[in-house]
């Protein structure tokens, strides 16, 4: 008697039989490498969720940051896996959480192109195998689920994940994410100090640059919201405080070294500068870098109903890190007085 294949036997079978003979040989070869570089880990450990528990990770060799597969699915609310006819034929190497058709839409290339499983040895005795994925996935992939919810398109099955996808995105955000893996591996007290001037050379213009944007109102309006004072949106009139949080929020934390930077290349004049720091910004690295952390700031800021609340979370997902004898380490910086 012949034993009946799964429905998800089937599937993989399908999708595998869309495969070029290029792509087959492709993953053919890396399934060959495997067993010979798998690379191993070289720092290991656990990112603080507070109630939401953890999630371990760590540093690989060659420098990638992974989350553990359990882990990953554990912050997604232990999402299953994809069952049934409900799936469509994406890259094979795609996470099956990720295969559902009501999903398809909102998944880039980019996502695509990062989302694959990647294979490690941890440090403990033995180097056992373990599973995870790249961290710059899990933001990534909250992202799907939240802009498929405010469609509408998702199932009842599939709510608990996008329940969990928003508290985690409002606390991971994209820019810190890498960082938050550092902190926890211990991995950025052993960088090298050349790493400083490679931040830096990315970051910083040689020349002034001509940007009109970066700062929106509404980084000030909640800033005076989470202060509890009033806001008035005509005004330009703004505490000289406003200038000490800017730094602390958005340079200080933007990359190592940008702020100091920044201060060497627009120093004051009779107490003063002529030019805004962005403008020191470089256009392919420092300005979108800029706009995206103002962003994942104000993130962060929508979602505390306190000053500390939001400067717990700023510790947590953009840490300062500053240059020292052993390299690169995290900061622990005092909250800015009332």
């Amino acid at each position: 008697m012949t034993k009946k294949k799964s429905i998800q036997s089937k599937g993989g079978a399908a999708r595998a039989e869309k495969l070029t003979a290029e792509q087959r040989a492709e993953i053919a070869s890396r399934a060959g490498k495997a067993g010979w570089a798998t690379p191993k880990a070289i720092h290991e450990g656990e990112i603080s969720l507070g109630s939401n528990g953890s999630i371990p990770c760590a540093v690989l060799e060659d420098g990638t940051r992974v989350l553990t597969q359990s882990g990953f699915m554990r912050a997604l609310g232990r999402a299953r896996q994809a069952k049934g006819r409900d799936y469509y034929d994406g890259d094979v190497n795609m996470p099956a959480f990720l295969t559902a058709n009501n999903l398809k839409p909102f998944i880039g290339n980019d996502l695509g192109k990062t989302s694959s499983q990647i294979e490690f040895r941890q440090m403990k005795r033995g180097g056992p195998k373990a599973f995870g994925y790249p961290a710059e996935l899990l933001p990534k992939v909250c992202e799907v689920f939240l802009k498929a919810r405010e469609e509408g398109v998702l199932h009842a099955s599939q709510m608990h994940i996008a329940k969990q996808a928003e508290i985690l995105v409002r606390g991971l955000a994209q820019v810190g994410i890498v960082a938050l893996v550092d902190e926890a591996t211990g991995f950025q007290e052993v960088r090298a100090k050349t790493a400083l001037a490679e931040i830096l050379e990315k970051f910083i213009a040689v020349e002034l640059q001509a940007w009109t944007r970066a700062f929106p109102l509404e980084f000030y309006e909640q800033i005076f919201r989470l202060k509890k004072w009033p806001f008035d949106p005509l005004s330009v009139k703004r505490p000289s405080v406003i200038g000490h949080y800017t730094n602390n929020f958005i340079y200080k934390r933007l990359a190592p070294g940008v702020l100091d930077e920044l201060r060497k290349k627009e120093p004051k004049i009779d107490g003063r500068r002529k030019n805004k720091l962005y403008k020191w910004l470089s256009g392919e690295v420092g300005h979108p870098k800029l706009l995206a952390h103002i962003e994942g700031v104000l993130a962060l800021m929508k979602t505390s109903d306190t000053w500390d609340e939001f400067m717990d979370k700023l510790d947590v997902v953009y840490p300062v890190i500053e240059v020292t004898e052993l390299g690169l380490e995290v900061k622990k910086t005092p909250k800015p007085k009332k």
